[in-house]
């Protein structure tokens, strides 16, 4: 059985797939009276799994029975993408942080499957064996493997 927040996020996932400009207003408490649950639980979802890493821009509104803005960051030059990723990826990362991105390029078609697993793979821990700073080797390595797909 699906938890409470993979219900409100296939939810409002399928909202923004109905609407066209990538773009859906909500209204929290509209929202968690719709799914019986406390508006900190959507606040969660919102938080976790719509996170820039994955594509997402939230702003909230306040007045007005105040309303959320769900915005997909639609990328519209590949360097512009490479940037942010860059950026996001800084110095060093972590794994989890790492794997965050990555699914994040992949939940939005720009990596396929195949590279998706490849990518997760090469920045595994294990993979990276004992070296002395794994965060920066890693964040090194995600950073070329993205400017290589993205070449």
């Amino acid at each position: 059985m699906a938890r409470l927040s993979d219900i409100i996020e296939d939810f409002l996932k399928e909202l923004m797939d109905e609407n066209s400009d990538s773009e859906l207003q909500i209204q929290r408490n509209e929202l968690a009276n719709k799914f019986s649950c406390a508006p900190s639980q959507i606040n969660y979802v919102l938080t976790t799994r719509f996170t820039t890493d994955k594509g997402y821009y939230i702003e909230s509104r306040r007045g007005g029975g105040g309303y959320i803005v769900i915005k997909r960051a639609d990328y519209k030059l590949q360097d512009s993408l490479v940037d942010i990723i860059n950026e996001k990826i800084g110095d060093s990362i972590t794994y989890d942080g790492g794997i965050l991105i990555i699914d994040g390029l992949y939940q939005r078609d720009f990596i396929t499957e195949r590279e998706m697993r490849l990518i997760k793979a090469v920045v595994n821990d294990r993979s990276l064996g004992n070296i002395a700073d794994k965060n920066k080797v890693r964040a090194d390595l995600l950073k070329s493997m993205i400017m290589v797909i993205f070449s």
